[in-house]
């Protein structure tokens, strides 16, 4: 009998060639011991509300007399609520044509993309078109709508950092192009060289692929290390000679624990070069409001910007969006709530800067706990975390250790996380997950747990990896560097 439809062996194959770490073998098993009653931890994903952080109060607000409007006619309302919150809630609602339980402009809804526009604006002191803006739920959808738009074949080649998110291997497979990577360099605070890029762009020529974007993540993830405008400069230079889309991932733009490398975007730093490269470089930028000090993962919101994209595509881009007739509305309003925020005079002002600076601020130390904990332990080193949400440290995994993954038939880093899960609860994706070099060994977590309780976490790390070491260490020669 031949097989069914949706039988395994009869699915698209680019279904099938998906991998997506974050929530692979490592989550999957962590799930199964928290149903047997152990506590799990999961650094495994960045989702700041399910490790405690809390909603910051004035969006929550607003969004709240949103879904239930009636509550606006309440005269008791102004008890409740603060007047700049009732206020809001009004001027979004009068963007709606119905509230939010109606369709939007399969774009998003005007007003909030003009919301955006004025942001992007203020941010890179150039002016931004809302026609070019798609509102999104999330981020990933934007990306995965953009790839699917570049991707024409096998033969498609997208450029794409080592160690990546999985979100871009995902896709890439799922679409069915060729991810093409570029290393990043570890010893060099996860910097990029432009003449790795070249080799990588020639090497995947030979090969007979058609490089036609590259990908970068800034902040990174998982390394958590900002891009310089130097950087940011070689890179669209590199675009420019090679007819490369750039894509910037710039989720993280909130989430910045130093000075000396603040976030600067893409954009700015193209429309600053002049022509001609500033007239002839694509541009697709994304954003959301599932990352900075809002953690709004759960609501999806996101969008994509486009710089110098000819109009046809853009049609283009715009009736595959109009398939999925909208974005979700309350996500488009969290957007707008985000890029719009309370100023200096607004009842609500003061509250909202406290929380957001205490988030950020308690970012700032969980990511100096993290790193200087992770390097304090036996054949572990770490980069500073300089922004994003993560620690990428390096496990120096013993021979021993190697072989015993080899026997047990895992990847030595799955190996690794898979003990350490076991013996403390503390839920890690392997740096396989997201791309490493040969013979090197890493593990992925947020630096998002609550802060009174990250010294006991390392302490159990520190514990584990102690003990995993003292297990598997020849010490006939073998030493931490």
């Amino acid at each position: 009998m031949s097989p069914k439809p949706l039988d395994y062996e009869s699915l698209n194959e680019n279904v099938k060639k998906v991998a997506y770490a974050v929530r692979g073998e490592l989550y999957l098993r962590a799930s199964e011991l928290q149903k047997e009653g152990k506590k799990i931890i999961f650094t495994n994903v960045g989702n700041p509300h399910a490790l405690g952080q809390k909603p910051l109060t004035f969006p929550r607000q607003v969004v709240a007399l949103c879904q239930a409007p009636f509550l606006l006619d309440d005269p008791h309302v102004g008890i409740l609520f603060p007047a700049d919150a009732i206020a809001r809630a009004k001027h979004y609602l009068s963007l709606t044509s119905g509230g939010l339980g109606a369709y939007s402009d399969s774009r998003g809804l005007p007003g909030i993309r003009k919301e955006v526009a004025e942001f992007i604006e203020r941010r890179d002191g150039y002016p931004s078109d809302p026609e070019l803006i798609y509102l999104t739920d999330g981020a990933s959808k934007g990306v995965m709508q953009i790839l699917n738009t570049v991707i024409r074949n096998e033969k498609d080649g997208i450029l794409v950092p080592v160690p990546q998110y999985p979100l871009y291997s995902a896709a890439i497979s799922l679409f069915g192009g060729s991810l093409v990577p570029y290393y990043l360099e570890e010893e060099a605070n996860w910097g990029l060289d432009i003449n790795h890029l070249r080799q990588s762009v020639a090497a995947a020529r030979m090969k007979g692929i058609t490089v036609r974007a590259m990908v970068i993540i800034n902040p990174g993830n998982p390394t958590g290390q900002c891009l310089s405008e130097a950087n940011l400069n070689g890179l669209l230079k590199f675009c420019f000679q090679e007819n490369l889309v750039l894509l910037a991932d710039e989720v993280y733009q909130q989430n910045i624990y130093q000075d000396e490398r603040p976030f600067i975007s893409a954009r700015k730093i193209l429309l600053d070069m002049g022509p001609p490269m500033s007239k002839e470089v694509q541009l697709v930028s994304f954003h959301t409001v599932s990352k900075g000090y809002w953690g709004e993962c759960g609501q999806r919101g996101g969008y994509f910007e486009m710089t110098n994209i000819p109009a046809k595509t853009v049609d283009e881009i715009y009736k595959v969006a109009s398939v999925s007739l909208s974005p979700n509305v309350p996500g488009q309003i969290f957007m707008g709530l985000m890029v719009n925020p309370l100023k200096p005079g607004d009842i609500s002002y003061l509250r909202f800067v406290a929380e957001s600076t205490a988030i950020l601020e308690s970012l700032k130390r969980r990511a100096h706990i993290m790193t200087d904990g992770f390097n304090s332990c036996r054949n572990v080193v770490c980069n500073f975390t300089e922004g994003a949400m993560y620690s990428f440290p390096q496990i120096r995994l013993p021979p021993r250790a190697i072989e015993a993954a080899k026997s047990a038939g895992k990847a030595p880093d799955v190996f690794y996380c898979l003990k350490l899960l076991e013996a403390t609860g503390i839920s890690t994706v392997p740096g396989s997950g997201f791309g490493q070099k040969e013979g090197v060994f890493h593990l992925r977590t947020t630096i998002l747990p609550a802060e009174e309780d990250m010294p006991a976490i390392m302490t159990s790390f520190k514990k584990f990896n102690d003990e995993f070491m003292e297990q598997y260490e020849d010490y006939r020669g073998y030493s931490r560097m």
